[in-house]
């Protein structure tokens, strides 16, 4: 159970987060435990689902983008992130069980992905402290400089939501997942 109230549905939710909850219903077909959780504050909801949508709306593809959720839910050690996108990787058909088994080590198939979290899992490890040498590897296999912008950002997005869900133990409402440091 989580650490806060969890409304159970969107009419139980604050009046001003229920149109945003709707928006989530639409495009998911539900509404997951995490939003509901975070609608208790209209203002958060609003600036996570803003956040969000622009990032999706970004240079990095989507299977790239889930391949960052997934090492940064990992390092973490966020049980609701990692679940969330490892169903979504399968759901949305972004990635196979390797490919988010990859994901969770910081690795790909894809080179250019595999640069993607190479410089992901550096930024969180180092909280944001990376080298010359990072970005330059980055730059290397191709990554253009906004990407680079971007997956900081999707690191900063997903720790986000890592301590929204770790530090109120949100219930997990996908199939569970533990991280390997859980396990």
């Amino acid at each position: 159970m989580s650490r806060i109230h969890t409304p159970d549905s969107i009419e139980d939710a604050p009046e001003a987060s229920q149109p945003l909850l709707r928006n989530v219903e639409k495009l998911l077909g539900t509404v997951p435990n995490m939003f509901r959780l975070i609608a208790n504050s209209p203002e958060v909801l609003n600036g996570q689902l803003a956040f969000s949508a622009a990032l999706n709306g970004g240079k990095l593809n989507a299977a790239t983008r889930e391949r960052i959720a997934l090492a940064v839910a990992e390092i973490n050690g966020c049980n609701y992130c990692l679940s969330a996108h490892s169903y979504i990787g399968k759901a949305f058909k972004l990635l196979d069980e390797s490919g988010i088994d990859a994901a969770r080590r910081g690795k790909s198939a894809d080179a250019r992905a595999e640069a993607a979290l190479v410089l992901a899992t550096e930024l969180v490890k180092q909280r944001g402290k990376v080298g010359e040498a990072q970005i330059a590897a980055a730059k290397l296999v191709g990554i253009s400089d906004a990407e680079i912008l971007e997956i900081i950002a999707h690191v900063a997005y997903n720790t986000f939501t890592n301590y929204v869900n770790s530090a109120l133990d949100t219930e997990i409402d996908f199939p569970r997942l533990e991280t390997r440091a859980a396990a």
